[in-house]
C-alpha cells in the first residue's frame, strides 16, 4: 500500500469510558479489499504485556468497522465489538499462568489500538503501525470517591458514588487468594452502589494473630457499611465470588447481624471444600484442579439456603473446573424448593463458562498461578471456560446482576440485603 496515497485513519469512540462500556473501532481511508490487522496492546500494573488482534478486509468504501465487520482470524473471530479487550492474552514469551487484574483503580487501563498492513500474527512491536490510538478504560467513574477503612481492625476500601447519597450498599468478598481487591467494588460504585471491598484472609489482624478471621470480622464490616452516613443501612447486599460465596451464604443464613437479603457472586457449598486435586497437563503446564480451601467456619456445615428470606442470584459457569458449580446450584435450588422459598432464587447458568466470572471484557484466564493462603504454596489452578463463551457470560451476568441489584436495592418494596452468587 502506498502510504502517501492512503493515510489510514483510526478512531475509537468513546476513547475514554468505564471498563464495562463498549467502544466502536473504525479504520478509514484504506484501499478497498485491503487486508489489515487491528491490534490491541496493554501493559498492566504488574508490568506484564498483553495483546489481542483481529484480521479484517476493507470494504468497497475503504473502511473497517469492528462492530459490524467479521474478524477472519487472530485472537478472536467473527463480529466481536469488544474482542480487542476480552481476547487479550500475554504476549509471546511471557511467564505462564498470568491473570490480568487491576491493582490501582485510581488510574485507567490504557490500551493502544493500532492498524497494521496485512494479516499479521506476531512481531507487532517490531513494525510501524499505519495508525494508532490510545484509549482509557476506568473502573472509577468521575466523582466516585475511594475511602480506606481501617476502623475496628478492618482492612477494607469503601467506594462512594458521585453525589450526596445515601446509596444502597454492597459488601464485596473475593475468593481464596486473599489481599484487598478493589476493581469490582469501584465499578459497582460507578453504577450507583456504595461498595466496600473487604480483605478477610490477609488483613492486618490475621497477620498479627496468625489466625483466620471469624464471623465477628464480617459482621463488623457489615455494621460499618450499614452505619455509614452515605449508605442506606436498610438496603445492603453481599457479593461473593468463589470462597467469598461460602462466607456470604453462611452469613446470610446464620448471622444474627445480617438477617435480610444479600448478594453473593460465585456460590459454593461447604460439602465441596475437601475435593481432591488432580494434575492435568495443559499446554505443557502442570495444572491443579479442584483446589478448594477451608473457609473460616465449620467445614462440615452445609449451608441450609432453604432458610434464606432474601432474593438470591446464583451465577454458574458450567465448565467450572474448580468445583462442581452446576451441581451445587441445583442442590441449592432443591433445598429452596423444599423450603417453599424458590421464588427468591434466580439462577444464571452459562455453558462453557469457567469459574472466574468477572466484570465485562476482563480477559479470560482458563488457568493461572495461585498462592494458597494457608500453606503459601504456589500452584497453577485450572479455572475452566472457553474464551468466547466465557466472555459472553461475563457480559450477560454483569448486566443482569446490576438489574437484580437495582430492582432489589433501589426499586424493591422490601428493604434489606440481597445475595448474588457465582458458582
Amino acid at each position: 500500500m502506498d502510504r502517501k496515497q492512503y493515510c489510514v485513519q483510526l478512531s475509537v469512540q468513546p476513547s475514554r469510558g468505564l471498563m464495562d462500556e463498549k467502544f466502536i473501532v473504525q479504520a478509514h481511508n484504506v484501499p478497498p479489499g485491503f487486508q489489515l490487522t487491528i491490534h490491541a496492546f496493554h501493559k498492566c500494573d504488574d508490568g506484564h504485556s498483553w495483546e489481542a488482534f483481529g484480521h479484517y478486509t476493507a470494504n468497497a468504501a475503504g473502511a473497517v468497522n469492528v462492530s459490524e465487520d467479521p474478524s477472519l482470524g487472530g485472537t478472536y473471530s467473527g463480529v466481536e465489538q469488544m474482542g480487542l479487550l476480552w481476547s487479550l492474552r500475554p504476549v509471546p514469551g511471557s511467564k505462564p499462568g498470568l491473570r490480568m487484574r487491576k491493582m490501582n483503580v485510581q488510574t485507567p487501563m490504557e490500551v493502544s489500538i493500532s492498524v497494521y498492513q496485512g494479516h499479521q500474527t506476531e512481531g507487532f512491536m517490531d513494525q510501524v503501525p499505519l495508525a494508532s490510538v490510545v484509549v482509557e478504560r476506568w473502573y472509577m467513574a468521575p466523582g466516585v470517591r475511594r475511602v480506606p477503612i481501617t476502623e475496628d481492625a478492618l482492612t477494607a476500601t469503601l467506594f462512594l458514588p458521585s453525589g450526596p447519597g445515601p446509596f444502597p450498599g454492597v459488601l464485596d468478598l473475593w475468593g481464596g487468594g486473599g489481599k484487598l481487591v478493589e476493581y469490582r467494588a469501584a465499578l459497582l460504585a460507578s453504577h450507583g452502589f456504595a461498595s466496600m471491598a473487604l480483605d478477610y484472609l490477609t488483613p492486618k489482624i490475621a497477620i498479627e494473630t496468625g489466625k483466620i478471621v471469624d464471623n465477628q470480622y464480617f459482621e463488623t464490616a457489615y455494621r460499618v457499611l450499614e452505619q455509614h452516613p452515605q449508605v442506606l443501612g436498610s438496603r445492603i447486599a453481599m457479593l461473593g465470588l468463589s470462597l467469598g460465596t461460602s462466607v456470604t451464604l453462611k452469613l446470610s443464613v446464620y448471622s444474627q447481624v445480617i438477617k435480610a437479603q444479600q448478594e453473593a457472586e460465585n456460590t459454593q457449598t461447604s460439602e465441596n471444600q475437601n475435593a481432591g486435586k488432580t494434575r492435568i497437563n495443559e499446554e505443557e503446564h502442570v495444572i491443579w484442579r479442584d483446589l478448594l480451601l477451608p473457609i473460616p467456619t465449620d467445614p462440615t456445615l452445609k449451608v441450609d439456603v432453604g432458610r434464606l428470606q432474601c432474593p438470591l442470584l446464583l451465577v454458574v459457569g458450567e465448565d467450572d473446573q474448580n468445583w462442581p458449580a452446576y451441581e451445587s446450584a441445583m442442590d441449592m435450588k432443591e433445598m429452596m424448593e423444599k423450603a417453599g422459598n424458590s421464588h427468591l432464587l434466580t439462577v444464571l447458568s452459562y455453558p462453557n463458562a469457567g469459574h472466574l466470572i468477572e466484570p465485562p471484557y476482563t480477559p479470560h484466564a482458563r488457568f493461572s498461578k495461585f498462592i494458597t493462603v494457608h500453606s503459601r504454596q504456589r500452584v497453577m489452578v485450572l479455572w475452566g471456560g472457553e474464551t468466547a463463551a466465557h466472555s459472553r457470560a461475563q457480559e450477560d451476568a454483569w448486566r443482569k446482576m446490576l438489574i437484580f441489584l437495582r430492582e432489589n436495592l433501589y426499586g424493591g418494596t422490601n428493604p434489606g440485603a440481597t445475595s448474588v452468587s457465582h458458582l
